[in-house]
């Protein structure tokens, strides 16, 4: 008993420990202004260290990693980013909205030192992997935790993210050689950034607000008000019948 408890005790993180942890999720920015400065080689294998010990699902890590330094390459990328994002702008109901969208900095494709291809391999683990047939999608979610693992370790060595969507997948798909069963799902700037934002960018300009938490919350059911966030005693489950 007393060796348990002492390996859990080496397990609890400090007051300090996750302060640094929510500090450092408050902190994470979508990047989109880069200095060309290269990510050390050694950085760079601990932010993907970081993605690659991310949950999966039935430990299939679906998940590769194309880094992209080809100059000829990214300027293809560029150009099909250009060109989705005019027909973007262009169906923005709203003529101030409008002009704020097209005034924004969505990529950092050429100016970053890097880009990375984030991929699911959907054969990965086949013919059987354990949890994923009643819910076959874990494979794309597991990758996307892998993302978010990658994100917060950048941004705990001071390197900065974007992902730009505002493009064609399925012709970068091509243009990396993908094989069939490995699709494409996150297209990321990576590099130093010219700085971090206090606030997210589109919260900074006024295109969108952060919701309030507790209007995301609910309890038991669909809409119903979740009343554990304000109240220290739990909810009698038993008042409606």
């Amino acid at each position: 008993m007393a060796e348990r408890f002492a390996e859990l005790m080496e397990r609890t993180f400090s007051a300090a420990d996750r302060e640094v942890i929510y500090r450092l999720i408050r902190s994470r920015r979508d990047v989109r202004r880069f200095a060309s400065d290269p990510i050390p080689p050694e950085t760079l294998r601990r932010i993907l260290e970081a993605a690659h010990h991310a949950p999966s699902v039935g430990f299939m890590q679906p998940w590769n990693f194309i880094l992209i330094t080809s100059p000829r390459l990214r300027i293809q990328i560029k150009a099909l980013f250009d060109d989705i994002n005019a027909r973007e702008a262009a169906v923005v109901p709203d003529q101030d909205r409008q002009r704020l969208y097209r005034s924004l900095k969505l990529e950092g494709l050429l100016e970053s030192p890097m880009n990375i291809a984030v991929t699911c391999d959907r054969r990965r683990g086949q013919p059987f992997v354990l949890g994923r047939a009643p819910v076959p999608d874990t494979d794309v979610y597991s990758t996307c935790l892998a993302i978010q693992n990658m994100w917060l370790a950048a941004c705990a060595e001071g390197i900065g993210i974007g992902w730009v969507s505002i493009l064609d997948y399925s012709k970068i798909e091509r243009l990396l050689g993908l094989p069939e069963g490995v699709c494409l799902i996150a297209y990321l700037c990576i590099g130093f950034p010219q700085e971090f934002r206090t606030r997210p960018m589109l919260e900074e300009v006024g295109w969108r607000a952060r919701e309030p938490l507790h209007q995301l919350v609910y309890q038991d059911r669909w809409g119903q008000p979740c009343a554990l966030l304000t109240s220290s005693h739990p909810p009698d489950h038993d008042e409606e019948g």
